[in-house]
């Protein structure tokens, strides 16, 4: 009996396999740049200080606004459209300078602090791949000029809206500020100017802060600047000439004005930088640089 009741099959119930899920990389790469977001608020709470900042004392310099209305509605059409311009170019100016600056600093430090820290054994025990990582990081610098395009509007807007009631009580009356100003044609030239320079053009830039990133050791910042440098000094000592330096100047600066490049005021720019061979070039080493910085992060470990 024992025999043949322990030759029975097993008839208990067995519980189905649960397949584990599948992650699409679209769905891994959402979660690291939501990551890279959640860790780096200082990426978002930096240009709304600078908007503020700005925003306060243009309340405090308002009570001289009538007086300086009055000055420009006594120039040409030219002069007054500028002088009217002027405190919302200099807004424009602020955010723009404020963005770059961030992006540079994330850049360089996005993939050192992890080493350094030693929190990549951590994002490396995730199912998460090196090219997602990177990628993720190399998408910020994007979503920050967005950023920044979005405070630099809501920041003229209130400006305008504002500065309207004093400009009617004074008895001036705020069509010529409306007229003038051409609020919705200054965010599109704008928007264009940082989706085309401030983003494409200077990627060769990020790409390179981000492979010094993943490459150095400690002092990622000389790593950086120093290459640079003594390829200027090599090229000065043996050909006498400074071609390495006016590259890096051009791709600094950006493309000529009337190519869509860096004045400051949008409005001038008047476009076609799609046309201009350093920006492919450009975002062809800015390809290579990203890919060099997968590798990087691939074999480098904490420091």
């Amino acid at each position: 009996m024992n025999s043949q009741s322990s030759s029975l099959p097993d008839s208990r119930p067995r519980s189905p396999e649960i397949a584990p899920a599948v992650i699409s990389p679209a769905r891994r790469l959402y979660w690291s740049v939501r990551r890279e977001l959640y860790e780096h608020r200082v990426l978002y709470i930096a240009p709304l200080a600078a908007a503020a900042l700005f925003l306060l004392g243009f309340l405090i310099s308002l009570p001289t606004l009538p007086r300086h209305m009055r000055a420009a509605l006594a120039l040409g059409p030219t002069e007054q459209r500028h002088m009217i311009e002027q405190p919302y170019i200099v807004a424009e100016g602020l955010i723009m300078v404020t963005g770059f600056v961030l992006v540079l600093y994330y850049c360089l430090d996005a993939l050192y602090s992890e080493r350094r820290d030693r929190s990549i054994l951590f994002w490396k025990s995730l199912p998460v791949s090196d090219l997602t990582t990177v990628l993720s990081k190399a998408t910020i610098p994007v979503l920050l000029i967005l950023f920044s395009f979005v405070i630099t509007v809501a920041l003229q807007l209130i400006m305008l809206v504002i500065s309207t009631p004093v400009l009617l009580g004074s008895g001036l009356g705020a069509r010529p500020l409306w007229t003038e100003l051409s609020l919705f044609e200054r965010s599109q030239g704008l928007l264009s100017h940082l989706l085309t320079v401030h983003t494409l053009w200077y990627a060769p830039i990020y790409g390179w802060l981000l492979m010094v990133s993943a490459w150095a050791r400690r002092a990622p910042f000389v790593w950086a600047v120093l290459p640079l440098v003594a390829i200027g000094f090599a090229e000065k000592i043996a050909f006498n000439t400074s071609n390495f330096a006016a590259w890096l100047v051009y791709r600094i600066s950006g493309p000529a004005p009337d190519a869509g490049g860096m004045a400051m005021d949008p409005m001038t720019a008047h476009v076609n930088i799609w046309t201009t061979p350093g920006l492919w070039i450009g975002l062809a080493v800015a390809a290579v640089f990203l890919w060099a910085a997968v590798r990087l992060r691939r074999y480098r470990g904490p420091i």
